[in-house]
Order: C-alpha cells, then structure tokens, then sequence
C-alpha cells in the first residue's frame, strides 16, 4: 500500500477543473476524463441541492476537492486489499450514514466495479442520492432510506457486505454497532474519523460483542496538506448476535463501554 501522506507542494489549483487532476495526482491515481465529468457532474448537482437541503457546509473548490473527495478517496488502498484477499470479482460496499454520498458515490466513480448502498436516515438527502444516481447513469449503487439501527436487521442488508464504510462523529462503540451487524464474517469496517481524542481501548467491549477485531489503525495527512486524519480497519471475525444492533437512539445513549 503507498504511503498516502506523501506529496510535493505545487502551485494551488484555480478552480475545480484544476482540482480534480491535483486530486488524481495526490492519490498517485489519476483520473480519466470521464471520472472527471463525473465528478464535475455530482459536484455541480450536489451545489444546486444544497440550495434547497443542507447536505455540506464545503462548497469552495478546494474544500470540496480535498475535504470531500481526496478524503473519501483515500480508502482506495483498502478496497483493493480487500478485493486481493477476497479473491472475487467485486465487493459489496455500504456507506453508513452517507449524507451526500461521501465516501460512497465517490467511491464508484472510480471504481465502478462495486457494488455501493448508501445508506442514510433522512429522506432528502436519499433523494439526493437517487438524483445523482440518476443523472450520472451509474449502475450497481443504489440509495436506501433508514436509521443503521433498523437497516442492520434487515435480511438483504446483514452480513451480507465485504465492506462498510462511515465517516462519522459518533463515539467510536456507536460505530461499530452501527456498522458492523452490516458486514460478512471474514469483511471489513473501515471507520474513517479526524485526529482521535478518545482511547481506542473504549471500544474494545463493542468490539468483542458484535464480532469484530482492530487489525490497524493508521493516522495521516491528507496528502498535501497538515489535515489529521484516521482510519481503523476492523476486521468482521464472527457473526454479530442477533440482539444487536440495539433499538435506535441506544448505541449513542448507552454505548457499549
């Protein structure tokens, strides 16, 4: 896996046309022209929606190029070790709590052997979701409306995913009961957080209850730039009990400690 905090400082893109090939840069990944259309698409979709819903507060150029995409994107190393391990044609991924499809959507774009849900409580930000599934004719991604805590009992969505994906502020024990009822034994859950401030070791309970092991936890820049970020990786080692997920609103007010 490349070292994702490296990165040479060049001159500041003017606008997000330049962006999107410095992002491409950054990730030593660059994008096709037709990644870049779509990015350009959903970016100019999700300002237009903004306007009507809240779905970010970023909408300058470069807070959406870095903030939004760079960050979503640099999960990419850890779908593709998950796709070497796995030894299969794709991996099924859901975006717990995806807001305006980040990481997820950004996730297909680039990758559109995936196979995506993004999954989120309000309804309007869904609609916004089935929009830019939509106008941009991606296949193989769709947008589902409900709490994780409802959606980790149904029976198509349980550990039936390689993959789930959060980013997120809740405590990191609301997270894995979250997300990980989602993932199939032998997945993972990658929980993509800022610079953490809470012991790791606080979630260690959840963890043993829901069926999960920390196999890494890794802290960076984004690259080019001095933004802390984490991701742990989560490894799904056994079935989830059938109590959990708990009933909505439990994993925040009584997490498992």
């Amino acid at each position: 896996m490349n070292d994702i905090t490296a990165s040479a400082r060049c001159p500041m893109p003017a606008d997000l046309p330049g962006w999107l090939p410095e992002i491409g840069r950054r990730l030593d990944r660059p994008f096709s022209l037709e990644e870049i259309r779509l990015f350009l698409e959903y970016i100019k979709l999700l300002r237009e929606w903004n306007e009507k819903i809240n779905l970010t507060s970023i909408l300058d150029d470069e807070g959406i190029a870095v903030r939004h995409l760079l960050d979503s994107l640099t999960l990419l190393p850890y779908l593709d070790a998950s796709l070497a391990a796995a030894g299969q044609a794709g991996i099924h991924l859901i975006d717990v709590g995806s807001g305006a499809g980040l990481p997820g959507l950004a996730l297909k774009i680039v990758r559109p052997d995936l196979q995506v849900v993004l999954l989120d409580a309000l309804a309007k930000r869904v609609a916004f979701l089935d929009a830019a599934i939509a106008r941009l004719k991606l296949r193989g991604i769709s947008a589902r409306h409900g709490r994780a805590e409802d959606a980790g009992r149904s029976p198509d969505l349980r550990e039936q995913m390689d993959v789930a994906a959060a980013r997120a502020v809740a405590s990191l024990p609301a997270l894995c009961e979250y997300c990980l009822p989602f993932v199939r034994c032998g997945g993972i859950f990658l929980a993509m957080k800022g610079q953490i401030s809470e012991n790791w070791s606080d979630a260690n309970r959840a963890l043993r209850l829901l069926g999960g092991e920390l196999s890494e936890v890794r802290n960076y820049n984004l690259p080019g730039t001095d933004m802390k970020r984490t991701v742990l990786v989560i490894g799904k080692v056994a079935p989830t009990p059938p109590a959990y997920p708990r009933k909505a609103g439990l994993p925040e007010r009584k997490p498992l400690l």
